[in-house]
């Protein structure tokens, strides 16, 4: 059976009696006889009896082996050894005084927040991108509409600017010419009489 199926399997039927304390660390860095090791608490002797029963019905309904189970007689600790994972089952006073967790306990396994995490990335997928692409959307949609009305009168002046530029030049032009015209008549008109002046001399 899978390591995590098996730790998963062992808080279930821990949680259903009510142990208290549930520690689970793991132990692969440690040693090669077992992967994990899960201590809890049962405030009496019925109770440890009834978790360690508890996870022994778990285990095997779901096609698990029991190695053995040791301690049932007096129920103040009661060890279940599932191969890859061993289980303490034991009274508050009887695990203080052993603290098992100083032994084993460097390497947590923290299968609340494991939980947690799988909810979460869950569901941020579904939520956190949706919201995204709105704003994204929104965004463009506003900067769309505020460039439309901007660009129209751009191009009007534009369009417009131009079109009065080029006929001021062709006015000037215009004007230059006639100007222009004008002075050489006057030029033609004015030499005209001094070219009469010798003919009449002359005769």
């Amino acid at each position: 059976m899978d390591i995590k199926k098996l730790q998963a399997l062992v808080i279930d039927a821990l949680e259903d009696v009510k142990a208290q304390d549930i520690r689970v660390y793991d132990t692969t860095h440690l040693t090669s006889l077992f992967d994990r090791l899960a201590i809890a608490s049962g405030t009496s002797n019925r109770q440890t009896k009834a978790l360690a029963a508890s996870v022994r019905d778990k285990v095997k309904e779901n096609g698990g082996h029991i190695v053995s189970i040791e301690g049932e007689d007096t129920g103040e600790w009661v060890l279940v050894d599932l191969g890859d994972m061993i289980v303490h089952i034991m009274q508050p006073a009887i695990r203080d005084y052993y603290r098992l967790e100083e032994i084993w306990g460097d390497k947590e396994v923290k299968f609340g927040a494991a939980k947690r995490t799988a909810k979460r990335t869950a569901s941020e997928p579904m939520d956190g991108p949706a919201k995204k692409v709105g704003r994204h959307l929104a965004a463009s949609q506003t900067t769309l509409d505020e460039d439309k009305p901007k660009r129209a009168p751009r191009k009007t002046a534009s369009t417009s600017a131009p079109a009065a530029k080029k006929a001021a030049p062709r006015k000037t032009a215009n004007k230059t010419a006639s100007k222009s015209a004008g002075t050489t008549v006057k030029v033609a008109t004015r030499k005209s009489p001094a070219k009469k002046s010798p003919a009449k001399k002359a005769g």
